[in-house]
């Protein structure tokens, strides 16, 4: 029995997403940037993806979405277009638990001069808007704070942050690509001036993801060329992906009522499966969480007697159980260092690599959770003695 539970990390592309991306490979290869009716064939396949991603998050121009490689690129160009645009360094707030591809542009800027403020989280990972609203000074010019945090599934006040922005003249920008296809998503509403999306967290193809931009506002692009992407990410389009993309999103648009319900039952299930376990601890906001998350810590009083087993370890253990989880984010699963989100919500650095997640999706049913939660009890029973209580 084989059970994937990584959808964090990647989803498989739906069938519909494939046979788009198969259709556009054998009949609409064309360079879209070309004037014949090859190259203006291809546009109009990439205006229409261009349409469905904006309807996934309510864009209500659809040039607003400039297409890129995936969230990684579009977290980049958020961060960093928006940078290039001062000549002397400013200030950029972002909180403690962001994904790398926020952390490593600011690290870079920090190293250039620019001045950054990491704001703080509570226990369950969550941002207080009170602390952004004290960090935001004269020179402030972008808050960038993750919608749905990819390792413990908290999801931040992401309306109430941008609504502090606004009010000083601040642009805010947000990693959406945990949330995006599992929860709606209102760039309008929200109020954000930016917003990262990736195609292979919601069953589309990797190698493909989009940054939106509100209308008006002017970025520098990263990429000097041949002005692709209304300017501002030159290259030839990756055109099969990009379609994949546009295909996918207009199906977790249809799909997002039922599916959202589905998952957060799911979800809540496993949670309840593994609540008498006494191994385990749970990790982020149970209320304020991602529907398709689940993750735990291993417990303190089972770690001093186990002091080699990690996350990873329990990764290790259910892969040749047969079923695939992550020790928190998979972009840093191969690494036995701490989870600098879990340091950041004030765990040991023991305890910090120590942590699981188990992501659902679309093919996730009931019999496996209910299996996901008996093997998992069986492997932390077997690499765990019981504690012994000295009388």
């Amino acid at each position: 029995m084989q059970i994937y539970l990584d959808y964090s990390a990647t989803t498989k592309p739906r069938s519909e997403a494939l046979a788009k991306v198969q259709e556009v490979l054998a009949t609409q290869w064309g360079n879209p940037s070309s004037l014949h009716s090859w190259g203006e064939r291809s546009a109009t396949v990439l205006e229409i993806a261009r349409l469905q991603v904006a309807g996934l998050i309510n864009a209500d121009n659809p040039e607003s979405i400039i297409f890129t490689s995936g969230g990684t690129e579009a977290d980049n160009l958020a961060i960093m277009g928006v940078a290039r645009k001062y000549r002397t360094p400013q200030h950029i707030v972002i909180s403690n638990v962001e994904h790398s591809a926020i952390t490593e542009p600011v690290k870079q800027l920090e190293q250039w001069g620019w001045q950054i403020t990491r704001l703080p989280v509570n226990s369950q990972g969550r941002v207080n808007p009170l602390d952004l609203k004290a960090a935001i000074q004269p020179n402030t010019i972008l808050v960038s704070i993750i919608y749905g945090q990819s390792e413990v599934g908290t999801l931040q006040p992401i309306e109430k942050l941008a609504q502090i922005t606004r009010s000083y003249n601040v642009l805010f920008h947000t990693d959406a690509v945990q949330v995006a296809g599992r929860l709606p998503i209102d760039v309008q509403k929200l109020g954000v001036d930016l917003l990262s999306l990736s195609a292979h967290k919601i069953y589309g193809m990797q190698g493909a993801g989009a940054l939106y931009i509100r209308k008006s506002l002017d970025i520098i692009p990263l990429l000097g060329g041949g002005g692709q992407e209304i300017g501002l990410r030159s290259g030839t389009q990756a055109l099969p992906a990009i379609a994949g993309f546009g295909v996918a999103a207009e199906l977790a648009a249809q799909e997002l009522t039922t599916e959202t319900s589905r998952l957060i039952s799911l979800r809540d299930r496993l949670f309840a499966l593994l609540a008498n376990c006494p191994y385990l601890i749970s990790t982020g906001d149970r209320l304020y969480r991602l529907p398709h998350h689940v993750s735990f810590l291993l417990s303190d009083d089972y770690a001093a007697i186990a002091k080699n087993v990690t996350g990873r370890t329990l990764v290790r253990q259910s892969n040749l159980a047969g079923i695939g989880i992550s020790a928190g984010s998979a972009c840093n699963s191969g690494k036995l260092n701490p989870s600098p989100t879990l340091l950041a919500m004030g765990y040991s650095e023991a305890a910090a690599k120590r942590g699981i997640r188990l992501t659902l999706g679309k093919d996730t049913t009931e019999a496996d959770i209910d299996w996901t939660a008996i093997v998992l009890k069986q492997i932390l029973k077997r690499l765990l003695p019981p504690l012994v209580t000295v009388r």
